[in-house]
């Protein structure tokens, strides 16, 4: 009882200094920055009418409170889970939300309904699924589920952004991959702990190398198959990407083998040189990624124009609210990295990536306190994950890869992506509170 009242007090502690954060965050805008008046009085004239005032308390307020049930709900409930990701997890929505109050206020609204749903999913995760050896037994049930899920964007889906990965339910619009990632995750947590010890030593020599038989490294060749497919009818290139290093992260933490990792990326890379060549569409991600000077009045403005606001940032920043971050499009999901960076500074962006890498940190720690190979596996794979993510989509901003059109995790403007994230952060701490209730200590 004395580790639990320990855990949820720490936990509330660090969400005191995230709530006047936000608090702060919103009242600077409140107070009438210039470049906030303009998106207000745009998203005014688009037909937009919630009073100006209800933003503060929708965000400052609403948000926060919102959080602090979740956490009182845990202590009354009894759940030791660890005490810091649920306050990283805050400050990254919080961050999200002033930005997205900041550059759309409309979406800021739709992103805080998102976000209750997302909280709601929270709660029901870490009540209903509290115990969690009982998932190794469907891992073919995932690979089934999974799979419909991916075909049905690509016959009845909606094309944004250049990828065919929406539903449209008419009252709201989902992307099933979002969902499919964490079906991902738990197939290969499951598949990779019953043959951890075979993919580990092999029984077939080649050259030399030991190497499991067909029945073991097939699902590397599938895995393969799938992103190049989602590739290909998709035209979902952060997905693809996203699916394929988290499957070759979980190979490599359950055998410890870079020959996966090594054969697994000379795949990828044979594959994606062949898609280049073939369909138009990654041809043009590619050459965008390499010259996007020389589409600049085209193709490539969107990325020249984040280039300029992340310059014009310098280390400090223009201010909150200071920049013109408007002038990129689709600022509010893909690149809201490139606003926090314009108007909080090379310290603000700085700052971002420490919260992720904390939110990492903490969630390998959970996966080498697991005492089964199936936790640590689903731990690992889960902060892969969400690790990849982060890196494919700031990676892109920044031009170091190709832009993919992921989301930037609990930041960017997206319902599917960020509920799912918060089913992800059920999940994880779902493993620490096994962790915590098994030995009484905290890691």
């Amino acid at each position: 009882m004395f580790l639990l009242v320990n855990l949820r007090k720490e936990e509330r502690s660090l969400l005191y200094y995230i709530t006047a954060f936000l608090a702060v965050g919103v009242l600077v805008l409140y107070l009438g920055q210039p470049e906030f008046n303009t998106a207000y009085e745009l998203a005014l004239s688009s037909g937009y009418k919630l009073p100006f005032w209800w933003f503060v308390v929708l965000l400052s307020i609403g948000t926060m409170t919102a959080f602090w049930l979740v956490s009182v709900y845990w202590r009354v409930a009894g759940f030791k889970c660890d005490p810091y990701l649920m306050p990283i997890t805050a400050s990254l929505t919080a961050l999200g939300l002033i930005f997205l109050f900041r550059l759309r206020p409309q979406y800021a609204e739709r992103q805080f309904a998102w976000l209750l749903l997302g909280l709601l999913a929270l709660v029901m995760v870490t009540t209903l699924l509290r115990k969690m050896d009982w998932l190794a037994d469907y891992k073919y049930i995932y690979v089934a589920a999974g799979v419909i899920l991916l075909v049905l964007p690509i016959f009845f889906g909606r094309e944004q952004y250049g990828a065919r990965s929406w539903l449209d339910l008419g009252i709201l619009q989902i992307q099933p991959s979002e969902f499919v990632k964490l079906l991902l995750v738990t197939f290969l947590a499951s598949f990779l702990a019953e043959n951890r010890r075979v993919l580990s030593t092999g029984n077939d020599q080649i050259l030399g190398i030991s190497i499991p038989g067909i029945r073991e490294y097939g699902p590397l060749v599938v895995m393969w198959g799938i992103s190049l497919l989602i590739l290909v009818f998709q035209k979902d290139l952060g997905t693809a990407l996203i699916y394929f290093c988290t499957f070759l992260a979980m190979v490599y933490a359950a055998t410890a083998r870079m020959f996966y990792v090594f054969v697994g990326m000379l795949l990828f890379f044979f594959g994606g040189t062949v898609a280049y060549h073939i369909f138009s569409h990654v041809q043009a991600r590619v050459d965008i990624w390499l010259n996007p000077w020389a589409y600049i009045s085209d193709k490539g403005y969107q990325i020249v124009q984040s280039l300029f606001a992340i310059g014009s940032g310098g280390l400090f920043g223009s201010g909150l609210g200071q920049g013109l971050p408007g002038l990129i499009p689709a600022v509010h999901t893909d690149f809201i990295f490139s606003a926090i960076v314009e108007e909080l500074g090379l310290l603000g962006g700085c700052a971002v990536l420490v919260l992720y890498m904390c939110f990492i940190f903490r969630g390998l720690m959970i996966a080498l306190s697991c005492r089964d190979d199936f936790s640590a596996l689903l731990a690992t794979g889960f902060t892969a994950l969400m690790g990849l993510q982060t890196f494919i989509i700031i990676a892109g901003v920044i031009k170091l890869l190709p832009m993919t059109g992921v989301t930037l995790p609990f930041i960017s403007y997206g319902g599917s992506s960020l509920v799912a994230n918060f089913v992800l952060l059920g999940l994880l701490l779902n493993i620490s509170h096994e962790v915590n209730g098994g030995n009484e200590t905290e890691y």
